[in-house]
């Protein structure tokens, strides 16, 4: 289908992006790589009468990363994730999920922070970012504030974001231990039917800590604190993870849809986060 008619900016710095903002307010939306507005402009999902291109403005194409702090510009692509060989070292978590995201041509153009400020409960990037508790931050005409990845997504499409706020840079503390991001899906380019995210730090042949988050299983990304909490203190074996999938099982809200009814979702879940925990331990 063809999007209906619009304005296209394509400003040069921030003070640019928001001034825009600020002129047109909820009629204007912003685009990195386009891979996840686009679309839905072409189905007539959303219609957007101002559309602002971020890819002039400068600042946020870098990596960065500094006494344990990795720094990721909003414009960063997925194909830079996999590419990045300090990435590959602080956080080889990034590069096996963005690995799994669509197919290369999409890699190559859709960014992080696109895939993060959407709100798609599809999106692979959200809920890895809530394992590895990433911090947002926005930047408006109020100035800017940081917000945490587990309190950002409020409903599907729906998030902390303010309509005249851009996120631009995602910041996480290098994580340690083992790690796996596990994702089922029908075919290549597809959303997940279930995907998860987990990190297992070790401490003397026990779990000292770990975090587990799940994708496309409710209208946001799923973080349990209480799936995690049940590896703690445990050799992780097969009580302690049945134990942190039906914690997970409980927390997640399926719906039914091309990608199978309900009962098939919960099963590939379970399944999906058994082998993620199993495969993180094994690398911890």
């Amino acid at each position: 289908m063809i999007p209906a008619a619009f304005d296209y900016y394509r400003p040069k710095d921030l003070a640019g992006v928001l001034a825009l903002l600020r002129e047109h307010g909820d009629d204007a939306r912003v685009m990195a790589g386009g891979h996840s507005l686009i679309p839905m402009m072409k189905l007539r999902m959303a219609e957007v009468p101002h559309l602002i291109d971020l890819q002039d403005v400068p600042g946020m194409s870098e990596i960065l990363i500094s006494d344990g702090k990795i720094r990721i510009g909003a414009l960063v692509t997925q194909y830079e994730i996999i590419a990045h060989e300090g990435l590959a070292q602080s956080a080889p978590i990034l590069r096996e999920a963005a690995m799994q995201i669509a197919d290369p041509q999409v890699r190559y153009m859709g960014t992080v922070g696109g895939n993060l400020a959407n709100g798609d409960p599809g999106n692979d990037m959200p809920g890895l970012m809530q394992c590895l508790d990433a911090q947002f931050t926005l930047v408006g005409p109020d100035g800017e504030r940081s917000v945490a990845a587990r309190e950002f997504y409020e409903a599907a499409y729906l998030t902390a974001r303010t309509d005249d706020e851009v996120l631009t840079e995602i910041t996480i503390s290098a994580p340690t231990g083992g790690y796996a991001y596990e994702k089922q899906k029908r075919k290549i380019g597809d959303y997940a039917t279930a995907a998860a995210a987990v990190q297992i730090t070790q401490s003397g042949g026990r779990c000292a800590l770990a975090s587990i988050a799940m994708t496309n299983l409710s209208d946001v990304p799923v973080w349990s604190q209480s799936a995690g909490s049940a590896l703690v203190d445990t050799e992780v074996g097969g009580d302690a993870i049945k134990a942190a999938v039906a914690y997970m099982l409980d927390e997640i809200d399926p719906t039914e849809d091309n990608r199978g009814p309900v009962a098939f979702k919960r099963h590939v879940a379970g399944a999906i986060l058994t082998r993620a925990i199993q495969r993180a331990w094994s690398r911890a």
